[in-house]
């Protein structure tokens, strides 16, 4: 089996030679790879997804308000019959929760897990190829191989395998599309205005469309336009991969964005329903951000010291438990890197081919300062998590010392970072089908019934297990309360009303333990429950729940008092 060559010196004749040229990193050309090396992928790929078939179902928070909710909305054409059941996230775009909700309700639960865990696991793949296309020692493919599965062990990077939170599956979009600009870097710099637009493109689609699935991706589409400009090459390939690569980006970003943020507009009014309500102005909610700021630093010095701090401590940047020091060690070695080359202090030997160290280290430099900026929830960069061990070989491999020092630094890093390392995997539970399973009292009259939730307690996963002609409205929660003076909330007051006149039934499901806010809230749309009535149930994944019928409350309307029922 030849060795791979990944050298960016020009290729030479010979076999070794032969194939396409255009683009090439060296003579073995983008993409090929060995037998070996698609031995190595595939098992990392089934070992890391037979892993999680192992933990079992996703019960984490997240899940259960809104990742099984919204794509039973979407395809049920539920979006305004339901209101706010899994608070601001019933309005996020559901696209990226279908495959999963699809499968799990058409497979069995151990295949639907096994085929998440491949998905998240094939982020192997771009981190491979990344670090062998840059790397410039003369057989690389164990190093490649090292830093790929050092990328996979971060510790955020195990705890969300199996988890429908997502950051791990749009990584693999990201993480693809800087491997393109590595892998084709010759020809982005030096090849054909239109071959360099058809890559740039190629790159930029895969990105945009990250973004356009979830939003909170935006971080990294401007670190891949950083990553574009510092190619090299003349000003017309400069001009052409930033304008290909940034209307293909907006293709993919309208592609999976376009029609639910139309969606959006055209139901409340506000394209990115309920966030940034204070520009917007949508009726609906009130004018306010509706965004997660709790994470975000506090000046400029706070921004500095961030890396150190989530470090030492994962709370103030997640609410996921996690310790893990690569993206701080990335973020101190490039530094004292940068540093040291401002001073002319740099190796004449680096360990990544220069032009691909500063493709990968612009894109993370710029994508973690945005980051910092706009977002500072650390799971939002597990993307960056999986880069950092590349990013550290890239800055510890451009510093002044012999190769055999250099080597060591990172070899002692790497270990550090495996050893200080901790993941708090979330709760799971037992494998089983149907997926989703709660003995929900049955409920006898479902044309002429309403349900109602309160509290801020996940309870969208529960919705698909209620008969599908039954409207569910969230009166009370994150997003709405009773006394805010929205119009969400005067229509969903219209609403109980309705029922109430045309004498149909009316539900409350709460968690069991928050019942006392249920009756405030309750109280505030002149309804009681029916408390000798209530029922607890259970779900196959996690919690206790009430379900209770409920009544109007005995006021008197004019008087707003009690009836006593004395004359």
């Amino acid at each position: 089996m030849a060795a791979l060559n990944i050298s960016t010196d020009p290729p030479v004749a010979g076999p070794a030679a032969a194939g396409p040229q255009a683009g090439s990193a060296g003579p073995a050309g983008p993409g090929r790879l060995t037998a070996l090396e698609w031995l190595f992928l595939t098992l990392t790929v089934l070992g890391w997804a037979a892993f999680v078939v192992t933990l079992g179902k996703d019960t984490s928070w997240d899940f259960r308000n809104y990742h099984w909710y919204i794509p039973y909305a979407l395809l049920n054409d539920r979006l305004g019959f339901d209101v706010a059941v899994a608070h601001q996230a019933s309005y996020y775009n559901p696209l990226l929760d279908v495959p999963f909700y699809w499968l799990a309700t058409h497979t069995s639960s151990w295949f639907a897990i096994g085929v998440l865990g491949c998905v998240q696991a094939l982020n192997v793949v771009p981190l491979y190829i990344l670090a062998r296309q840059a790397l410039t020692i003369s057989n690389p493919r164990i190093a490649a191989a090292v830093i790929a599965l050092m990328g996979m062990t971060g510790a955020l990077t195990l705890s969300l395998l199996g988890t429908t939170y997502y950051d791990n599956v749009l990584s693999l979009f990201m993480l693809s599309g800087i491997a393109i600009l590595v892998v084709w870097r010759k020809t982005l710099a030096e090849g054909s205005l239109l071959a360099t637009a058809a890559i740039a493109a190629l790159a930029g689609l895969v990105c945009g469309s990250a973004v356009g699935l979830k939003l909170p991706e935006a971080p990294f589409a401007i670190g891949f336009a950083a990553a574009l400009l510092v190619v090299g090459g003349s000003p017309k390939h400069i001009a052409t991969r930033v304008i290909a690569g940034g209307i293909a980006g907006a293709i993919g970003f309208a592609l999976f964005a376009g029609y639910w943020m139309w969606k959006m507009e055209v139901l409340t009014g506000n394209p990115l329903f309920p966030y940034f309500n204070q520009y917007f102005q949508s009726p609906l909610a009130l004018p306010e951000p509706y965004r997660d700021a709790r994470f975000l630093p506090d000046g400029f010095w706070d921004a500095v010291i961030l890396p150190w701090r989530f470090t030492v401590n994962w709370a103030v940047a997640d609410d996921l438990p996690f310790r893990d020091m690569r993206v701080f060690v990335a973020y101190a070695t490039t530094i004292a890197a940068l540093l040291l080359a401002l001073f002319r202090l740099k190796a004449r030997d680096p360990v990544l081919e220069p032009r691909a160290g500063r493709i990968i280290v612009a894109f993370a430099g710029v994508s973690f300062a945005v980051w910092i900026a706009i977002f500072a929830i650390y799971r939002y960069i597990v993307g960056l998590e999986m880069l950092a061990p590349l990013v550290i070989v890239a800055a510890v491999g451009m510093m002044p010392f012999s190769l055999r020092t250099r080597l060591g630094i990172i070899g002692v890093l790497f270990l550090a970072a495996l050893v200080y390392g901790r993941s708090d995997y979330l709760d799971r539970a037992p494998l089983g089908d149907p997926y989703v399973q709660a003995d929900i009292p049955p409920i006898p009259r479902p044309d002429h019934s309403m349900v109602l939730m309160t509290g801020n307690a996940p309870l969208g996963y529960l919705a698909p297990l209620l008969p599908h002609q039954i409207p569910i409205l969230r009166i009370d929660g994150w997003m709405v309360q009773p006394q805010d003076g929205t119009r969400m909330t005067r229509e969903m007051m219209a609403r109980v009303d309705a029922v109430l006149k045309n004498k149909g039934d009316l539900y409350l499901i709460a968690d069991a333990y928050d019942m006392g806010r249920a009756h405030d809230a309750l109280a505030q749309y002149h309804l009681t429950i029916r408390w000798l009535e209530c029922r607890v149930f259970e779900s196959n994944l996690t919690g206790v729940y009430r379900f209770c019928p409920l009544m109007a409350s005995p006021i008197k309307p004019e008087t707003g008092k009690p009836e006593t029922g004395k004359p």
